[in-house]
């Protein structure tokens, strides 16, 4: 594949006044808004598959149609892509790609404490500087860049094509609701948004699918019910420091059951607890390498967005006020000190992706932002994220996979959603969790296509 990383600086796109401008590989100057405004990057890098020109001799590689995919999160960045797995699928279909750093990730100008503008001094400003790094500013930057690289084309051949995984589909219903113009066709996986203005009614759901995934982890690994509750016994009494500074108590450990959702996830927390609960049993204490790897399996001091704006990527007008925490504290099997007080056969349970107000005291990279999440917690002047009368008339085909026992992103919601969506098709499976699109990517976008490519008899 020839490879081209689209961002230069030798042309700047400044646009929206209330939002920061993007750089890309164009010389053209798009200015709205106030064109003298702090900047930052925006990097997406592209693949073209060698030997896949469109059409016959004399067609550049150039020609052919886009691809776009948006990563999921919020908070995320790509990784380089080689020519297999889910890239290579879509690459066969004939299509060259591109892969988008969101604004605040990878490449582009990541967000972190360190890294925010010098002129942001207090909390207040940096929070605000934050709500420019949501779904519809995500879909801002893809239409600056759209219409840079395809601008030299006729009018009907300026559309692309974007795929959406999990919070990159969330991006994609914004795409359509506001900026449908710009589309194609839209794929998504595990990625069928709920519609609502608050994250409340998502957590209330979402809990249930998490219990069940922690029932099976115990059916899967029983005496696992008796070494939780061993490790967290030792956490309540120790204070222990991860290898960057953060710490590693109860609450934290528990938030090891983020990756229930994922092919895999349930082994590898087990693999964590059987490590730990051995070190105790050998050592009297945790090793050095079972908290490296403690540290290794949460990323949320290198993606601090994902913390902050996790719950804020559900609120229209609504604040937030710590939704998950809010839902959480009505179940008694989540949390330490009430399980404690019960019998040795009751077990623990580990949460799920939730985000809770003292993650920003015990992850080193996240304590400098318990400010700026404290304001946007309480902040209910969150902007329109989707048009749901745009919606109901979208003519833009939709194709989605979607997972019947998904963990982060509820079934019946998602099926709500499409339902308000016109001309969106689903294929669901209950074969596959929320990471499909990697797990299995032949099948994934062998169906994703057949979708798009199908003829009603």
């Amino acid at each position: 594949m020839e490879e081209t990383d689209s961002y230069s600086n030798k042309g700047k796109q400044n646009w929206d006044s209330n939002s920061p401008p993007t750089h890309t590989d164009s010389e053209t100057k798009c200015c709205r808004g106030n064109p003298d405004g702090a900047k930052i990057r925006v990097f997406a890098r592209n693949l073209v598959p060698i030997g896949k020109e469109s059409g016959g001799a004399g067609e550049k590689k150039n020609d052919l149609p886009f691809l776009v995919f948006l990563q999921g999160g919020p908070g995320f960045e790509v990784e380089l892509q080689s020519n297999s797995g889910f890239a290579k699928e879509i690459h066969e279909q004939g299509y060259q790609t591109l892969w988008l750093d969101q604004r605040g990730t990878g490449l582009s100008t990541a967000i972190s404490y360190e890294t925010l503008p010098s002129h942001l001094t207090t909390d207040e400003e940096k929070a605000q500087y934050f709500k420019f790094f949501r779904a519809d500013s995500i879909v801002n930057d893809c239409e600056t860049i759209r219409k840079s690289l395809l601008s030299h084309l006729p009018e009907d051949q300026q559309k692309w094509s974007i795929l959406g995984q999990s919070f990159g589909g969330f991006c994609a219903i914004t795409y359509l609701s506001f900026r449908p113009e710009g589309l194609k066709e839209v794929f998504t996986t595990g990625g069928l948004a709920p519609l609502v203005d608050s994250p409340d009614p998502v957590y209330e759901a979402l809990i249930a699918r998490v219990v069940k995934r922690n029932k099976i982890y115990y059916q899967k690994y029983p005496k696992d019910i008796k070494r939780v509750k061993e490790i967290l016994a030792y956490l309540s009494k120790n204070e222990l420091l991860l290898p960057n500074g953060g710490r590693l108590t109860p609450n934290r450990w528990l938030h090891l059951g983020i990756a229930f959702g994922m092919h895999g996830g349930i082994d590898a927390v087990h693999q964590l607890v059987f490590r730990a609960s051995t070190d105790l049993e050998m050592f009297g204490r945790l090793s050095y390498k079972t908290l490296q790897k403690v540290q290794y399996s949460q990323s949320l001091d290198g993606n601090p967005l994902y913390a902050v704006l996790h719950e804020p990527i559900y609120c229209q007008g609504t604040a937030p006020n710590w939704s998950a925490s809010r839902a959480l504290a009505k179940h008694h099997q989540f949390h330490w000190n009430k399980v404690d007080q019960l019998g040795e056969n009751e077990p623990v349970y580990f949460a799920g992706e939730m985000i809770f107000p003292d993650m920003f005291d015990d992850y080193s990279n996240l304590r400098p932002l318990k400010g700026i999440a404290e304001i946007l917690a309480r902040d209910s002047t969150w902007g329109p994220l989707y048009d749901l009368e745009q919606l109901a008339r979208n003519e833009v085909k939709v194709s989605a996979v979607t997972y019947m026992e998904d963990m982060y992103v509820d079934f019946n919601f998602a099926q709500d959603t499409a339902a308000k969506i016109k001309n969106t098709e689903q294929y669901i499976t209950n074969q596959l969790f929320h990471n499909g699109l990697t797990r299995d990517s032949k099948d994934v976008m062998k169906r994703l296509f057949d979708l798009s490519k199908r003829v009603y008899d």
